[in-house]
């Protein structure tokens, strides 16, 4: 049984064809990350129907903190995943294990350490991130107990997700992740409307979050736990001690540049908020609405990317780069596509989609309708970054499948700090509101070419280093 297993994925990675692979690989991982969406917005749903603009800008304040455990999963997760992937490309599978080990370790004891320091310093990192004297209270309740109590729990479920998914069992990963995300759908409404008072609808979409966290990782602990009889996954401590400094070196090279990218884009998140603060508060829950929309095709976009990433990584390694090369183009294509069918949907459908977060019968309507204006004018603008936004995903995680740190950080440098923040401040101040959210699809198209040129560069260093080693044997061969 263990040895069909194994067969089965090792013609997953190798011989399958390609659009059945990505699908095999992909489809789990996107149908998690529409779960996760849906939750996300479910949580800004029932917020809404309370008809209170300062919950919803509250909310967004704290997205920003809880941003910063996808940060610490995607060190540890795409870091020792894709490490994972291409030592089994070149059948180390004990030395997969020790990776494993230590990224499951490594991430609970930053996760421990992040809960520490925002539970010390709460209120002063909300105001900073933009908290005014309405929002303030809100925002605490719900960075408690989702950021302080629940992020050792949240980061361990991505990273368990990523270790998963990298080693061939995508749908298990998918299971955890997505469950997830219908107990919250269901608890929600429980804690919302029935089990806390009015006035705390915050908290208890916060609780059910925690709870809804916390059931998903015992989950995936389980799952790897299982899995490790047949695949090269371990819980074990001692496995995590026996990592090689080697390895631990190359888990970081891709885990550190990958953890930025996702800082930056938190940073951006924050000097966001703090210029839509500037706006008002109206304009606040407005972008905060949007940028819960903006995850359906993002979702779809990091889905497919996580999909192809293990792909990838095991056919680098194992010197197969036809078919890493045809895995990258059909996930461009795909990509590419539904992306394009996203923005015409949404450009459609940008009012009664806004209109859903906010009751606008209940609470202050004058408020509500002006709110939900602003989310539809920013949600027309931003959705047009979609398919360049990808783009920039999946460049990303290719080059993190090849190792390749280093072009992950220019890029990930390029992405936010030259392109997206920049064109923050200078189209908010030339337009206003309005350019703040055209600042998005701006900086997306810039930074997909960026990400382009980098991919090929790093593409035909890893051809070749593949013929030098390859004249290197064939010389050794003649000696001989």
């Amino acid at each position: 049984m263990a040895e069909a297993v194994k067969n089965d994925k090792k013609e997953l990675f190798e011989s399958m064809p390609i659009p059945r692979a990505l699908a095999t690989l992909a489809v789990p991982t996107i149908i998690s990350q529409m779960i996760s969406v849906i939750y996300n917005m479910v949580d800004t749903f029932y917020i809404g129907r309370a008809g209170n603009p300062l919950m919803l800008a509250a909310t967004s304040v704290s997205l920003t903190v809880m941003l910063l455990n996808i940060s610490f999963s995607n060190l540890f997760g795409i870091g020792g995943g894709s490490l994972m992937a291409r030592l089994l490309g070149q059948q180390k599978t004990e030395e997969a294990k020790n990776v494993c080990a230590f990224s499951v370790y490594g991430a609970a004891a930053i996760a421990l350490l992040y809960s520490l320091l925002i539970g010390i310093f709460l209120h002063p990192v909300l105001r900073f991130l933009g908290a005014s004297d309405d929002t303030i209270g809100f925002a605490s309740q719900y960075t408690l107990y989702v950021v302080v109590f629940g992020c050792l729990f949240s980061t361990l479920s991505m990273t368990l997700a990523f270790l998963l998914r990298n080693t061939g069992y995508s749908a298990k990963a998918s299971i955890g992740l997505s469950g997830g995300g219908i107990l919250n759908m269901v608890l929600d409404p429980l804690f919302m409307f029935v089990i806390l008072p009015r006035g705390m609808e915050v908290t208890g979409a916060a609780v059910a979050t925690l709870i809804s966290n916390v059931c998903s990782c015992l989950y995936l602990l389980f799952a790897v736990k299982k899995a490790s009889a047949t695949a090269p996954l371990s819980l074990k401590p001692s496995d995590a001690k026996k990592i090689s400094r080697d390895n631990t070196r190359k888990l970081f090279a891709v885990g550190v540049p990958s953890a930025i990218l996702t800082g930056l884009f938190d940073v951006s998140n924050m000097v966001m908020n703090r210029l839509a603060a500037v706006h008002g508060d109206l304009v606040l829950a407005g972008i905060g609405i949007v940028m819960k929309i903006d995850r359906i095709p993002n979702g779809v976009n990091v889905g497919l990317s996580q999909g192809m990433l293990p792909l990838v990584a095991y056919n680098f390694a194992s010197g197969d780069h036809e078919r890493m090369r045809k895995a990258i183009s059909f996930t461009r294509l795909c990509g590419v596509v539904t992306s394009c069918v996203c923005i015409l949907l949404l450009e459609i459908f940008a009012k009664p989609v806004t209109n859903l977060f906010l009751s606008t019968s209940s609470g202050d309507s004058a408020a509500a309708l002006a709110t939900v204006a602003f989310a539809a004018t920013f949600l027309r603008i931003r959705c047009v970054a979609s398919p360049f936004a990808f783009l920039n995903y999946s460049s990303s995680y290719c080059m993190q499948a090849m190792g390749n740190g280093g072009g992950t950080m220019i890029h990930a440098i390029a992405r936010q700090v030259i392109f997206y923040i920049p064109f923050m401040y200078i189209l908010d101040k030339i337009f206003g509101a309005n350019g703040l959210a055209a600042a998005l699809p701006a900086a997306e198209l810039l930074g997909a070419l960026v990400a382009i040129i980098l991919v090929r560069v790093t593409m035909k260093k890893a051809l070749s280093a593949l013929q030098k080693k390859k004249e290197q044997g064939t010389e050794l061969r003649e000696e001989n």
